[in-house]
């Protein structure tokens, strides 16, 4: 079998997903601020379009922002200082980046696996496989 026809039969074996170039759009938040508190409404549709759990998402960014916070049963999110939503939409960007999107092609096609003591973010489109920092 020659070099085109492995390429061929392995892109076959792919998912239809790996050839879509649809656009990842993280979706802004959508809060206020109340008395001296940070109130994020739309903090399960975030964390949804990442395909993460909310506690996850909530754990890096009160730990980046260095501020307490929790999750209430409406499902926002109250972050106990006054933060911009300009920071929190950044943070949300940079969990993206170190624990959704795929460092090979860059979809967001990705789940974290345990395997023993070290954690991987796997791609679902390209297969690719990265260890994770020690921060999940």
């Amino acid at each position: 079998m020659d070099y085109l026809a492995m390429l061929k039969q392995a892109r076959e074996t792919l998912p239809k997903s790996a050839f879509e170039k649809q656009r990842f759009e993280v979706p802004k938040v959508v809060g206020h601020i109340q008395g001296n508190r940070t109130v994020v409404s739309n903090f399960l549709q975030i964390a949804d379009a990442l395909r993460r759990e909310p506690a996850l998402l909530l754990k890096f960014i009160l730990k980046e922002l260095a501020t307490p916070g929790e999750l209430k049963r409406s499902g926002s999110v109250i972050v106990g200082t006054k933060v911009p939503a300009s920071r929190i939409n950044e943070k949300i960007r940079q969990f993206a980046v170190e624990f959704v999107l795929c460092p090979e092609c860059g979809k967001p096609d990705t789940k974290i696996e345990e395997e023993g003591q070290v954690v991987f973010l796997k791609c679902q489109a390209c297969g690719a496989r990265h260890p994770l920092k020690g921060r999940v």
